[in-house]
C-alpha cells in the first residue's frame, strides 16, 4: 500500500480528520494500479462516517437564462452565443416539478435560478413557489439564486428553505480564468452569511476547466475549510457556444480519483454525483464512483443538459444495497 494511504487510512478512516492539502494532492497523483485501493479506502471512509444511504434530490429552474455574469462554463450567460434562452417558470409548474421528484423518492427539491443575485420579484416568486410546494409535496425545499444580501438570506430563512447552494466552481487561485464579472470572495461572503442563518450550506464546483491537478487539491482544501453539509460534485460537460465549449471531457480515472480525493478530505459530507458524470463516468463508472466516496445523487435532468433516468440510477442502488435516505431523516 502506498504510504499516503497508510496515513489516510490512521487519519481519516480511523479518526475521521480530513486530509490537508499535501495529501490531498498526493493522493490526485496516485497512479492507475492504485486507484482500486484508493477507492475501497474512500468507500470504508464514506461507510464509517456517512453510512449506507443515498440523499436523492431532483432539481428544477425557476428563472434559466439570460442571466449578466460571464461564468464560461455556463450556457446560461446572456453574454454568450449559446442555445438557452431566458424562461421563467410559472408557480403550477414549479410544484409539478417538486411532484415528480418526490415520486422518485427523493428528499430533496432545489430551486434554481441563473441571476447573480435575486431581485425583489424573484423574491416574491420563491416565497409564492416555496408555500405551494409545501402545502403540496412532502418534501424538502432548497434554494440556488446567486449572491444574496443579509436580508435575503433571512428572507429565504422565514420561508423555510432549510438548504442553500452556492457553488465555489474552483478554487481562489483559479477562479479569475472562469468568472469575470464577480469574484470568489463574494460567492464566499454569501456561504457565510447562510452558515450564519442556519441554514445548511451547499457547495461545490466543476472538475476539468482547465485547472492544474495543483489547483484541484487546493479545491478540495478550500471546501474542507468551508465545511460544507453537502457537495455537489460536477464534471465539466462542455456547452456550445461558451469559452469552455471545446474543452475535453475529464478522464473516468481522473474523475474517480478526485471523488475519492474530496471524500478522504471531507470525510462526513454530503459527496453528490451533480452534473458532468454521464459523459465522464458513463454507467459503469457511476457505480464505482458509488463504491469510492459518492452518497448522494440529483436524479433526472440538470438545469440545461440530460441526466440518466431517475429509474435507472434508483436500480443501481438498489442493486448496491444503498438504501435512499427517507424524508424523515432530514429533518
Amino acid at each position: 500500500m502506498p504510504e499516503i494511504l497508510d496515513r489516510a487510512r490512521a487519519r481519516v478512516l480511523d479518526d475521521g480528520a480530513g486530509l490537508g492539502e499535501a495529501d490531498i494532492l498526493e493522493v490526485l497523483r496516485l497512479p492507475d494500479a492504485d486507484l482500486p485501493e484508493l477507492l475501497q479506502l474512500a468507500h470504508d471512509v464514506r461507510m464509517k462516517w456517512c453510512g449506507p444511504e443515498v440523499e436523492v434530490e431532483g432539481i428544477v429552474s425557476l428563472k434559466t437564462g439570460g442571466c449578466p455574469e460571464d461564468c464560461h462554463f455556463c450556457s446560461q450567460s446572456g453574454l454568450f452565443a449559446s442555445p438557452v434562452r431566458a424562461v421563467w417558470l410559472d408557480i403550477p409548474s414549479l410544484v409539478e416539478a417538486a411532484r415528480q421528484t418526490a415520486a422518485t423518492g427523493a428528499s430533496e427539491f432545489c430551486i434554481v435560478a441563473a441571476v447573480r443575485g435575486p431581485d425583489k420579484r424573484l423574491m416574491e416568486q420563491m416565497r409564492a413557489g416555496v408555500k405551494a410546494i409545501k402545502e403540496a409535496v412532502d418534501i424538502q425545499v432548497a434554494a440556488s439564486l446567486g449572491m444574496l444580501t443579509k436580508e435575503q438570506v433571512d428572507e429565504l430563512v422565514d420561508m423555510g428553505v432549510h438548504r442553500y447552494n452556492h457553488n465555489l466552481e474552483t478554487c481562489r487561485s483559479y477562479f479569475p480564468n472562469v468568472v469575470t464579472t464577480h469574484s470568489w470572495e463574494e460567492r464566499w461572503e454569501t456561504l457565510t452569511m447562510v452558515r450564519e442563518s442556519g441554514m445548511e450550506v451547499c457547495c461545490g464546483g466543476i472538475l476539468g476547466m482547465g485547472e492544474t491537478i495543483e489547483q484541484r487539491a487546493e479545491f478540495a482544501a478550500q471546501l474542507a475549510e468551508l465545511d460544507p453539509h453537502e457537495v455537489p460534485l460536477n464534471f465539466l460537460s462542455p456547452r456550445p457556444g461558451t469559452p469552455f465549449g471545446d474543452r475535453p471531457v475529464v478522464e473516468g480515472r481522473d474523475a474517480l480519483r478526485a471523488i475519492a480525493a474530496f471524500r478522504l478530505a471531507m470525510p462526513r459530507t454530503i459527496l453528490r454525483y451533480a452534473g458532468g458524470r454521464e459523459i465522464t463516468l458513463g454507467d459503469l463508472g457511476t457505480r464505482e464512483g458509488l463504491l469510492g466516496g459518492i452518497n448522494a445523487m440529483i436524479v433526472g435532468n440538470y438545469l440545461t443538459t440530460l441526466g440518466r433516468p431517475a429509474t435507472a440510477d434508483l436500480e443501481l442502488l438498489k442493486d448496491l444495497k444503498m438504501p435512499v435516505k427517507s424524508l424523515s431523516a432530514t429533518f
